[in-house]
C-alpha cells in the first residue's frame, strides 16, 4: 500500500505497478467496496490528495477539492459557508474523489449536478487532463469512471450558488420529515441535519454502536424499467409498486420494496451475513462473515427478486478480488477500480 498525497505520487504509483506487471487499486475509505477473501494481489494506492481552493464571483462560488478530502466534512463546510448544491448528500462516507465515479446521489440530489470538471490521470495516454462534466458521462449511479481503470481522479471542481436555502425539495420522505411542501426550499443546515438523522435510523451512518452500520451501504441500485415491466411487477405483487418517472417512458422502481416483497424482509438471514434490521437494501456483516457468504446472500436476494418479479437487481458496490456474476462459491479477480 502507498499513500498518494500529490499528483506526482499518482503517476509514480502507476509506473510502479506497470513496471511490476501488477494491478493497481486506488482506494479512498473503502466504504463502497466488497473485497474478496483472497485479498488484492497488487498495489493499493490510498488516495490522500488534500486541499480546498475557493473562487468567489457574485452569487456563485467555484471550489476545487483534492480527491483525498473527506466527503461528509466537505458537505458540512459547504452548508456552513452557504454554498448550495450538495446539502442533501450529508452523512455519506468516503472521499471527494470517489463521488464522481458513481455520481453519488441521495434524497433527490446527485453530485454530478454541481460538478464543473474532474482532474484525472489518464493511464492510456500517460498524462493528466481535465474532463468537463459532459465528458464525465454522468447518469444514475454511473459515469465513465465507473468500472474502468483508465482514469484516476485527483481533484474535483464544483460550482455552487451562494445561499443559505436548499435547492427545491422533491423527495417525499425528506419533505415529510421537514414538514414542508413538495418543491419548497428549507434552510440548508436543517436539510443536512434532517438527512443525517434519517440515514442514522436506517443504519446508513457509520457508528461503532450500531451493528447495522457494518455494511457497504445500499447493495442494490433501484432498477429502471419500462411500463410493461411495471405492469408485471404489479400483477405479481398484487399491489402497485412505488415508482418514479425516469424519462422516455421508463420508471425507476424502489429496490427495497422489491426485496422485501420477494421474501427478504429486514433482518433476513440466519448466517453471519444478512439483511440489516433497519434497511432492506443493506447487507451486513454480523461478525466474521466472509466475502463468499456476503455474496451468496446477495445473489440469493437477486435471484429471488428475479424469480418473483422478472426484474434483475444490479449491485452498487465495487468488487475487488471477487466477481458478482460468478456462481456462488467461486473465486475470481476483478481489479483496477477506484473505490470510495
Amino acid at each position: 500500500m502507498a499513500d498518494v498525497e500529490r499528483e506526482d505520487d499518482v503517476a509514480a504509483a502507476v509506473r510502479e505497478a506497470d513496471a511490476r506487471g501488477e494491478p493497481l487499486l486506488v482506494l479512498g475509505e473503502g466504504s463502497n467496496v466488497v473485497v474478496g477473501d483472497e485479498g488484492f494481489a497488487g498495489l493499493v494506492a490510498r488516495m490522500a490528495i488534500p486541499g480546498i481552493q475557493v473562487e468567489r464571483a457574485g452569487d456563485r462560488v467555484t471550489v476545487d477539492v483534492g480527491a483525498g478530502e473527506g466527503w461528509d466534512a466537505f458537505v458540512t463546510r459547504c452548508v456552513s459557508e452557504g454554498w448550495r448544491g450538495v446539502e442533501c448528500l450529508g452523512g455519506i462516507p468516503g472521499r471527494v474523489g470517489a463521488t464522481p465515479i458513481q455520481n453519488v446521489g441521495a434524497y433527490g440530489q446527485e453530485v454530478g449536478e454541481s460538478i464543473v470538471s474532474v482532474r484525472v490521470f489518464d493511464r492510456t495516454r500517460g498524462r493528466f487532463s481535465t474532463m468537463d462534466a459532459a465528458a464525465c458521462g454522468f447518469g444514475y449511479r454511473a459515469s465513465v469512471f465507473k468500472r474502468s481503470d483508465r482514469w484516476i481522479v485527483t481533484r474535483v471542481r464544483f460550482a455552487f450558488d451562494r445561499s443559505g436555502e436548499s435547492v427545491p425539495l422533491r423527495y417525499a420522505e425528506l419533505v415529510r420529515a421537514l414538514g414542508v411542501r413538495d418543491g419548497d426550499r428549507a434552510p440548508a443546515h436543517r436539510v443536512r441535519e434532517t438527512i443525517v438523522a434519517l440515514r442514522r435510523t436506517k443504519g446508513m451512518v457509520v457508528s461503532a454502536d450500531d451493528p447495522d452500520s457494518v455494511s457497504a451501504g445500499s447493495f442494490f441500485v433501484n432498477p429502471v424499467v419500462d411500463a410493461a415491466a411495471v405492469a408485471r411487477v404489479e400483477a405479481a405483487a398484487g399491489e402497485r409498486p412505488p415508482r418514479f418517472d425516469a424519462g422516455e417512458g421508463r420508471h425507476k422502481l424502489a429496490a427495497a420494496w422489491l426485496v422485501e416483497r420477494a421474501g427478504f424482509p429486514k433482518g433476513w438471514g440466519s448466517g453471519r451475513a444478512g439483511v440489516s434490521r433497519k434497511h432492506a437494501l443493506a447487507l451486513v456483516n454480523r461478525g466474521g462473515a466472509t466475502a463468499r457468504e456476503l455474496l451468496a446472500c446477495a445473489r440469493a436476494i437477486r435471484d429471488g427478486v428475479r424469480s418473483r418479479f422478472g426484474v434483475t437487481l444490479e449491485p452498487e458496490p465495487v468488487f475487488v478480488g471477487c466477481v458478482w456474476d460468478e456462481p456462488t462459491g467461486g473465486s475470481g479477480e476483478e481489479h483496477g477500480h477506484q473505490g470510495e
